[in-house]
């Protein structure tokens, strides 16, 4: 069988350094830090109290108060950032079939305010069962593609990935499936979270996974830097549009790169820690390289998983150097979670439009906040420190990886 060739076509983003694309592409080139202090509630008690929040983001500038109140701020997101990403797209939603247009959307944790605030509020009111009616459709992962099909009228595949953090490059992997074989002409794809609350950020704190650097938390993601001492969380969203390659062309539409590949494995090793010698991610990697077709030597660009994280940076760093042999040391490698903090289940989403505005740019975004060595890594690798990096990216690889050992890659080729 002949399977089908796979593009992106559009994309939305919603992010702590933009709230659209434009601006999401601007604050990775400049090196911006999207993380602050917490805003959204009271951070006395906690020991992280900051994240990356989004900036300016007002539900009510994108629904009715109504419509706002019934959606939790992970679908809000997802609605904003396909929307977005239908629009930079140009389909005319009209003259597409929409029975052979799908959502496929990636979401770790899904409506996690929904939920903390449903159970503060039965527990407040004394055991007395009064929830909102729409505290279930609200909560549920698989809400947001089932809002963006009920809203565009897609009558395609429609479904969430939940894989911790590597659930938006499930979705994408998913996404460029149904597309090579077949079964759809489009598929809006991507990931959206909005864990930045009380139970996320408790949650978080308690397993150790957070960064707690408030004296200075615009530089607390800081990948690969001998100091990093975890994680910062973000939210946001991210939404690609991918399309049949042939469908694409006859309706001339504007073309961003071409899907080659999506790999994925299992580390098998520990629930929150990467294996030490990355071996899982080492496998993601080659199955994504022969799923894609080409070789290692073809890599210019890999947007790493690079939480801040003081075993996956390392596990990471060393897997791909054991998959690139020398050819590593010429490949720019980046964090842009030094910028975003990490999506949680949108990471996977961000840092693939992330790579593929690299590749239209010809720039790599930086790894910022880099200050002291880790001996830990290999000197020879370029992690595109503190500085944004111009060059040619005719291929690009994304991974992301998940509590659970999920691990996702993706590869990207700029159409000749």
């Amino acid at each position: 069988m002949q399977l089908k060739r796979v593009v992106v076509t559009g994309m939305g983003a919603l992010t702590p350094i933009g709230n659209n694309l434009e601006e999401y592409w601007n604050g990775l080139r400049d090196g911006k830090s999207g993380s602050a202090p917490i805003t959204y509630f009271d951070t006395e008690k906690f020991k992280t109290k900051f994240a990356c929040e989004l900036k300016g983001f007002v539900a009510t500038d994108h629904f009715d108060r109504k419509e706002a109140r019934k959606l939790d701020r992970f679908a809000q997101y997802a609605l904003v950032s396909s929307d977005e990403a239908i629009v930079d797209s140009g389909l005319e939603l009209d003259k597409i079939d929409k029975f052979r247009t799908g959502v496929i959307w990636g979401a770790g944790i899904g409506g996690l305010e929904t939920f903390q605030n449903e159970v503060i509020g039965y527990a407040e009111g004394g055991g007395t069962p009064r929830f909102n009616p729409f505290f279930i459709p609200k909560m549920i992962a698989d809400i947001a593609p089932g809002n963006i099909s009920i809203k565009h009228g897609f009558m395609g595949p429609n479904y969430t990935t939940v894989s911790a953090c590597a659930s938006s490059a499930n979705a994408m992997i998913d996404a460029l499936n149904y597309i090579r074989l077949g079964h759809c002409d489009v598929v809006v794809t991507g990931g959206s979270e909005a864990a930045v609350t009380i139970a996320g950020m408790g949650g978080f704190n308690a397993m150790h996974a957070l960064s707690t650097r408030n004296e200075s938390p615009e530089s607390a993601s800081r990948p690969f830097d001998a100091t990093r001492d975890g994680f910062v969380l973000g939210e946001g969203a991210g939404a690609l549009i991918l399309e049949e390659y042939e469908h694409a062309k006859a309706r001339g539409a504007k073309i961003y790169a071409e899907v080659i590949g999506g790999g994925l494995s299992s580390d098998a090793y520990h629930m929150t820690a990467p294996h030490p010698d990355g071996i899982g991610v080492v496998r993601v990697m080659q199955n994504c390289l022969e799923n894609a077709g080409i070789k290692p030597e073809e890599v210019d660009h890999i947007n790493t998983h690079g939480t801040s994280t003081p075993l996956g940076d390392v596990a990471e760093l060393k897997a791909i150097s054991k998959v690139f042999g020398e050819h590593a040391s010429n490949i720019n490698i980046n964090s842009t979670k030094s910028m975003t903090g990490h999506l949680l289940g949108a990471a996977g989403a961000i840092e693939a439009i992330s790579s593929l505005m690299a590749m239209k740019h010809s720039l790599v975004p930086p790894t910022i906040n880099h200050s002291v060595v880790d001996e830990n890594i290999d000197p020879s690798l370029n992690l595109t420190l503190n500085k944004a990096q111009e060059r040619e990216v005719n291929v690009a690889m994304s991974n992301t990886f998940g509590f659970g050992g999920h691990n996702a890659c993706l590869v990207f080729r700029k159409l000749s």
